[in-house]
């Protein structure tokens, strides 16, 4: 039976709103708990939601949902789960798809609601609970809880998680259309690989297709996986190229305090793969709702055939290193062959030990979660365990079919063990973490030094980058006198970076030859971060039109306006900066926006601030200068206007770096003489674009093709001599390159998107 043989439409019903609707962007707010009301037509709607898991292709009924008052209509509805799904319970896990109809709908932002049902958890809060400490250091679903409700019938509270799919990439990495993979196989097997990147001996890139699930739609997401998984196997000394290490760490760790076996550590499942733009796979945790020990099977090492709570206790974080794998795990045994990475493994554990456990912070969060949903619980008729079961099982051990800890009795015994450790009470102190610049300038030296405090201190390194980029670049700090770090051996260590961007993010690392430290403590997820102030090698005004009968802003008007460009590769932060006229004296402060590397941004001149952000406040005249500079007086950059006819503008000529001078105007977009308009084949406006591209084709007719940075054609149209519309809805933000090709001829343009 064909896909859309199997679902089912559901004619809107009238629906109800309530009078109270919770205030916005609070969804997954702890306080509060959702009230999510499903209404299906069909009286026989849980046979047939059975019917569709037992298929399993993730086909889905329509029905319609309220959601605290917001009604949605035919939203795509399924049964989820491995083991917390059975056609027996009344109370099985919800996967919703508030946009599966309506492309448009969404609540708060968010288009897929992820219910999770609360088996094997006699406490209810291990889900939340562990999402919460996991948010601390790294990307991490939110997560609080919703009294679901069907046909008006109560089911009963639920653990309602932020699903992981493009809207959390976007959030987390500013992205979202590259290679994106759910490690969980198929089916699991108790004594299989399943989803633990083994590079599979003789295989070819079928053999995998039933192990993970590729969620990107790209024509090379699964050779890059299985490049990954090359690497990962056969050339681990280079894997820092095609993984966030530091990423991958923080998540074993996190599996390894929490005792959460259900997980790669386990049977090789529960987590997702980002690969970024830097190419480098993002590792994110997911399905934790048998953490702190809930779950005990296995661990896939020593304890091969399950164990107990109190073994769960004393489990050793090194166990995939320091015994065997009854399956191969190589993201966390080729990177603890790494003593440098095992360290940095031993520094983050102790980390989450100090902050969330042996601080009592994670008994404190637990007893919060159970006061909120105390009374949801207590009217929970299907929930799977007693009241006295809840109450209980946050200290104590609750026995129902299988034994679950009390969360606080684990944790106590965890923290003692892991606090124990050998190296453990051997951790470099980091402290005095300084910068140092002559000018606080851009561009100028700049010194960052640490007092790092340890016997057989190995290494001091910095890891710094540019605020907008994934990745770290590593540089050694020294203790020789010669790097602005005092005296040679007094323990204080500096480094020196030449040319330093404006804005660059970094932390410190120090290891002995047992154990590393961070400074922050949770970096690389946290960080300090150096702002020194921008020159003109940064930012420019770089076109002004007074006499404007070009260009019409969004009422229609035609104003006068600036254009400022970044010439650089850096990513510039606006709300630090103010327009001011030296004419009157009037300043107005950029609104908090950021311009990427190359980037441009219209400021209208019309002193009418309510028609938009981008309307500054100030008016300018012809003889008037224009100054680009920080509250305290530093200026940027500035120009002087000149009178120009009503159709050129007085702009920088050659673009960014040149004196001004009068141009045909182009808003937005590269300044070119006349020339250079008239013999470039290839000329498109506006640049950076938002909704549309207006491309100019000088010479011939062509193929224009927009490309992303991975290699896939987004958009194609065929194009006459002349100017022609490319429409970019559905084009998420960034960098593009723009082509126009015939038989015999290419030219390329590089094209950022901004939404």
């Amino acid at each position: 039976m064909s896909r859309l043989a199997r679902i089912y439409l559901l004619c809107p019903l009238v629906l109800l709103i309530a009078t109270s609707v919770w205030s916005q962007d609070d969804f997954y707010d702890i306080n509060h708990v959702p009230e999510i009301r499903i209404y299906f037509e069909e009286s026989n709607w849980d046979e047939i939601l059975d019917s569709l898991y037992i298929v399993g292709d993730e086909a889905r009924l329509r029905g319609n949902v309220i959601i605290d008052g917001a009604p949605y209509l035919g939203v795509g509805i399924r049964y989820k789960g491995y083991s917390s799904y059975s056609p027996n319970r009344d109370k099985n896990p919800f996967n919703l798809d508030l946009d599966y109809t309506y492309q448009w709908q969404e609540h708060q932002g968010f288009r897929k609601l992820k219910l999770s049902n609360v088996i094997q958890d006699p406490s209810f809060v291990r889900e939340a609970l562990s999402y919460k400490i996991a948010r601390n250091y790294m990307p991490a679903s939110e997560a609080n809880f919703a009294n679901v409700y069907v046909n008006d019938t109560l089911k009963g509270v639920y653990t309602n998680v932020e699903a992981v799919n493009s809207d959390f990439n976007e959030k987390h990495f500013l992205e979202s259309g590259n290679t994106f993979v759910k490690c969980n196989p198929e089916t699991v097997s108790l004594n299989g690989a399943n989803s633990n990147l083994e590079l599979i001996s003789g295989g070819s890139m079928e053999d995998y297709y039933a192990l993970y699930d590729v969620k990107s739609t790209n024509v090379n997401d699964w050779l890059r996986l299985y490049e990954f998984i090359e690497v990962l196997n056969d050339d681990p000394q280079n894997i820092d190229a095609v993984l966030n290490i530091d990423r991958a760490l923080w998540m074993h760790a996190l599996n390894y305090v929490l005792i959460n076996f259900d997980s790669y550590i386990g049977y090789a499942q529960n987590y997702y793969l980002y690969r970024t733009s830097n190419g480098q796979f993002q590792p994110i945790l997911w399905d934790m709702n048998m953490s702190f020990a809930s779950y005990r099977l296995t661990d896939a090492s020593d304890n091969w055939d399950g164990f107990t709570i109190e073994e769960a206790k004393t489990i050793d974080p090194l166990q995939h290193l320091n015994s065997f794998s009854v399956h191969e795990r190589p993201l966390i045994r080729h990177l603890l062959e790494n003593d440098t990475y095992k360290r940095m493994y031993l520094a983050h554990i102790k980390t989450i030990v100090e902050e969330c456990i042996n601080s009592d912070d994670y008994y404190d969060w637990a007893e919060e979660m159970q006061s909120i949903i105390e009374t949801s619980v207590l009217n929970d008729t299907n929930k799977f365990y007693s009241d006295q079961a809840f109450y209980d099982n946050l200290d104590s051990t609750v026995t129902d079919f299988v034994e679950y800890p009390g969360i606080k009795d684990l944790m106590e015994g965890r923290a003692n063990y892991l606090m124990n450790y050998p190296g453990m009470n051997h951790t470099p102190i980091i402290q005095n973490v300084n910068e140092i610049s002559n000018s606080g300038l851009t561009h100028d030296d700049l010194w960052i030094t640490a007092e790092v405090q340890s016997n057989m201190i190995l290494n001091v390194y910095c890891q710094f980058k540019s605020s907008e980029d994934h990745d770290f670049e590593i540089t050694q700090m020294y203790d020789d006198g010669n790097h602005n770090d005092g005296q040679a051996n007094d323990k204080v260590y500096g480094a020196f970076f030449e040319d330093p961007m404006y804005q660059m993010d970094y932390f410190i690392y120090a290891e002995n030859d047992s154990i590393g430290a961070f400074s922050p403590a949770r970096a690389a997820y946290e960080f300090y971060t150096v702002d020194l102030e921008m020159t003109q090698s940064d930012l420019v005004i770089n076109e002004v039109m007074i006499e404007n009968s070009f260009l019409a802003d969004e009422y229609g008007e035609t104003e006068a306006w600036l254009e400022i460009f970044a010439p650089s590769t850096a990513t510039i932060q606006l709300n630090e900066l103010e327009l001011k006229s030296q004419t009157t004296g009037e300043v107005w402060a950029l609104p908090s926006s950021r311009l990427p590397g190359f980037g441009y941004q219209n400021i209208w001149l019309d002193g009418d601030t309510l028609q938009g952000e981008w309307h500054a406040s100030l008016e300018s005249q012809i003889g008037d200068t224009l100054l680009l500079q920080y509250p305290n007086g530093t200026i940027v950059d500035q120009v002087i206007i000149k009178s120009t006819s009503s159709q050129s503008s007085y702009a920088r000529y050659p673009n960014g770096t040149g004196d001004f001078t009068e141009l045909k105007p182009t808003p937005k977009s590269e300044n070119l003489n006349g020339d250079e308009m008239l013999t470039d084949q290839l000329f498109a406006y506006p640049n950076p674009a938002t909704s549309q591209l207006t491309v100019r084709l000088n010479k011939t007719d062509a193929l224009i093709q927009l490309w992303s940075n991975d290699g896939r054609v987004v958009r194609e149209q065929w194009g006459e001599m002349g100017a022609v519309t490319m429409n970019l809805d559905g084009i998420r933000s960034g960098a593009y390159l723009l082509t126009a090709k015939t038989d015999n001829y290419l030219e390329t343009k590089r094209i950022l998107i901004q939404k």
